[in-house]
């Protein structure tokens, strides 16, 4: 069995006073930090716990401890998982079909307010994670409040941003684990299998060398339709000449890695060829460019502009970089509009999508890294080369 790191309790609870301090320094009572099953962030970063079918919280005081709020039938799943062991139910985070659980005794948003209040009034009420939030969550937190509900993902992901060395190690085994994977399957595709099938041998060999899961729903594209910058594998088979690419991210105790690369099958063509260049070059470039102290706005510009300059300007979907931890893609994303310097500890996918409408092609070059006051790290490091396989 693999050494695996994981984040210790005392993280847990320096996470919890950090954030109430910037709940005090913002004004905030209450926050509520809300999660579901594949955007977990919010809560399993205070809590370990990551929903399955129902929806969770982790309720936070400006003064006090924590509680972590879940759906009617997952305690002892929560009481297993959960750094914080006050865990409540309620209906509200309950499984979309909506059973009713007629006869369960159920904790209501009204009591706990008032409970973790000491039935003093709230003035200010946030929500981490508002934008996940489902309308029958949102409207018994209304009905429960008497003042606005309002979005506060900052004052989490603030913290959250700035990897700490428990991190950093979380992530540096999700992407020792990402690169095995990809290695083994770039020995082992072959002409004939469907993306499903390849995306099969990744999710097998992850979890065989440590994984928890992956990081998103791996995907392959293969030929024509590769240009989608977001996917899933289809039931299509990979044939002779064609152009894969390639997906592959495994998650560590909640941290996040990807590594995405093309491949072809067979001798590459001058247009193939090209393109992978182009992309190698492009991500290169980013990397050499990211270190403490850089406006990020310029990191994208020069993106821009630099596959612009290598002709493929019109195959640019967005980038180059978004945020990496606890998701895959996390704030803050480097756009032409980002208004902040880069600082060390803040971790991010360098992530580079070619894509053309017209020839329905495309790819992605993607690897993790974490910016330090000289450069960056580069965490996963796959090698840059050009992969053709025998078909």
């Amino acid at each position: 069995m693999r050494n695996i790191p994981s984040i210790p309790n005392k993280e847990y609870k320096e996470r919890v006073i950090k954030v109430q301090a910037a709940m005090k320094q913002e004004g905030f009572d209450l926050l509520l930090c809300y999660g579901n099953e594949a955007e977990p962030q919010f809560v399993r970063y205070f809590s370990n716990y990551w929903p399955s079918f129902e929806t969770a919280g982790v309720l936070i005081p400006a003064d006090g401890e924590p509680m972590l709020l879940i759906g009617p039938e997952s305690y002892t799943y929560a009481s297993d998982r959960s750094k914080i062991p006050d865990i409540r139910l309620l209906k509200a985070f309950r499984e979309s079909s909506e059973p009713e659980y007629p006869g369960k005794k159920l904790d209501t948003f009204s009591a706990l307010f008032a409970e973790i209040m000491n039935n003093q009034p709230i003035h200010r009420f946030g929500v981490a994670g508002l934008p996940l939030m489902t309308i029958g969550v949102y409207e018994a937190l209304c009905e429960a409040l008497s003042v606005k509900v309002e979005k506060a993902d900052e004052l989490v992901n603030n913290i959250r941003m700035h990897k700490t060395e428990n991190e950093l190690a979380c992530m540096r085994a999700a992407a020792r684990i990402t690169a095995e994977t990809f290695d083994y399957v770039r020995e082992n595709i072959r002409v004939g299998m469907t993306e499903q099938q390849v995306a099969g041998l990744a999710l097998g060999k992850m979890h065989e060398l440590g994984a928890e899961r992956e990081s998103y729903p791996v995907w392959v594209l293969t030929g024509k339709g590769s240009n989608q910058a977001i996917s899933r594998p289809r039931n299509k088979k990979i044939e002779k000449g064609d152009m894969t690419f390639i997906q592959i991210g495994a998650r560590v105790d909640g941290y996040a890695s990807s590594i995405g690369r093309p491949v072809v099958f067979g001798k590459a063509t001058p247009e193939q060829k090209e393109l992978i260049e182009v992309g190698y070059r492009a991500q290169a470039d980013i990397i050499a460019r990211l270190k403490a102290g850089v406006p990020a706005c310029e990191i994208a510009k020069f993106h821009i502009e630099n596959v612009t300059a290598m002709g493929y300007g019109n195959w640019l979907l967005y980038g180059p970089c978004h945020g990496n931890g606890t998701m895959e893609g996390e704030a803050p994303w480097i756009e032409t509009n980002s208004d902040y310097l880069l600082e060390a500890g803040m971790a991010f996918c360098v992530d580079i999508f070619l894509g053309n409408a017209k020839t329905e092609t495309g790819l992605r070059m993607e690897d993790v890294v974490c910016v330090t006051e000289d450069g960056c790290e580069n965490l996963t490091n796959y090698p840059r080369e050009l992969f053709e396989i025998d078909a």
